[in-house]
């Protein structure tokens, strides 16, 4: 099964960009959308379902904002609609279809950048998040949770650890839970088969950041313990530019 995560900053735009296109290229099982800043009607499913793929949306409520999706090329068993706390889910903050006895997730994880209140939602989120997590995974336990999480974990992971160490999605207390979640049960896949590996995944749309390769690495497939010995491959592919993310993958064994 190869599963495809990418944060498109808008469907609509990345469409434009011929994101289509991409996605026929590289041939995924399962593609997790996240930022579709599109209500479903605006969503052109067709360009999708002419590559195969059946499509589930969940986008917020506000328009032109957050949202995610899960494209899939076999009918799932079954389709989770958010979290069931409509604290988050009024945001689109995540959708998970069951495939058997795997389970893929598209999360989108709040940003904290614009300041202290959504700082502080970001953080309530990621509480909550661990909690329900662990209740699924007694449930799902072969789990991959594949996003954008708005953090980085390591230093490795950021372009200037130093010069972020006060920034929002490097902050001491986001790395700790990334950590702590981890623990709970998941693995990093790109880490695990790339250790000592630099690439970023995100970069600002300021300052010529992606021309010059400084970024972050905050998109995961989280792939938890039971699907460990499972992974075949993860990748991160920079050569996409629909977003100001690019597109990440891993492969796992079914």
């Amino acid at each position: 099964m190869k599963i495809i995560s990418y944060n498109l900053n808008g469907v609509r735009a990345a469409i434009k960009k011929d994101l289509p296109g991409w996605l026929k290229s590289q041939d995924a099982d399962v593609v997790c959308f996240q930022e579709l800043k599109a209500q479903e009607e605006q969503i052109e499913k067709k360009l999708f379902e002419d590559l195969g793929y059946n499509i589930y949306a969940f986008p917020a409520l506000k328009k032109g904002y957050s949202g995610v999706a899960i494209l899939s090329k076999k009918i799932p068993d079954h389709v989770e609609f958010g979290v069931k706390d409509t604290t988050y889910d009024d945001e689109g903050r995540a959708i998970r279809a069951d495939f058997g006895d795997i389970s893929v997730m598209s999360l989108y994880l709040p940003s904290g950048t614009s300041g202290e209140e959504r700082q502080g939602f970001k953080m309530q989120f990621c509480d909550f998040f661990i909690g329900y997590t662990k209740d699924l995974l007694t449930k799902r336990p072969n789990l991959v949770i594949s996003g954008d999480y708005n953090i980085c974990h390591q230093a490795i992971d950021i372009h200037d650890p130093k010069g972020n160490a006060k920034s929002s999605g490097f902050l001491p207390e986001e790395r700790e839970w990334l950590t702590k979640f981890i623990a709970a049960g998941f693995n990093d896949s790109f880490r695990i088969k790339h250790p000592e590996k630099i690439m970023y995944s995100w970069w600002s749309q300021r300052f010529n950041s992606r021309a010059n390769n400084k970024g972050w690495r905050i998109d995961y497939n989280m792939v938890s313990n039971g699907l460990k010995d499972r992974i075949l491959d993860a990748g991160i592919h920079n050569d996409a530019v629909h977003s100001d993310h690019c597109p990440i993958s891993v492969e796992i064994s079914v």
